[in-house]
């Protein structure tokens, strides 16, 4: 069975997934778990879950092509892009479908009882 994810995004990130304007969300390591859909933690200062998304396919590669295969859709620079990856050599792109914003943001202690949010991801 496919599991869900909570994924810790920083504030603009987040709103643009969902905007529409970031297709892909861009992580140095990945679940190890069939995951099939995100919920998104935005980071302090809105420290809410406000949404959710489908993953249509999790890309790895080098830094370098990754780079060519998620830039029209990145949402971010080439240089925020290359200073988040410096010295990877692995990198990862989840590529957003369905982005759902929710009509109101909830308490991450909806889905953690510890409401401590991951640093990266964890599994709900």
């Amino acid at each position: 069975m496919k599991k869900r994810v909570l994924l810790s995004i920083h504030p603009e990130y987040a709103n643009a997934i969902f905007a529409g304007e970031k297709g892909f969300e861009f992580r140095r390591v990945i679940f190890k778990e069939d995951v099939s859909e995100v919920v998104v933690y935005a980071t302090s200062p809105i420290s809410r879950v406000i949404g959710c998304f489908k993953i249509e396919e999790i890309y790895q590669d080098t830094p370098g092509e990754l780079w060519v295969k998620t830039e029209a859709r990145a949402g971010v620079t080439r240089e925020m892009f290359d200073s988040y990856f410096k010295d990877r050599v692995k990198a990862f792109a989840i590529k957003v479908s369905e982005p759902t914003r929710f009509s109101r943001p909830q308490p991450l202690s909806k889905y953690l009882p510890s409401n401590t949010p991951p640093q990266s991801f964890c599994y709900i």
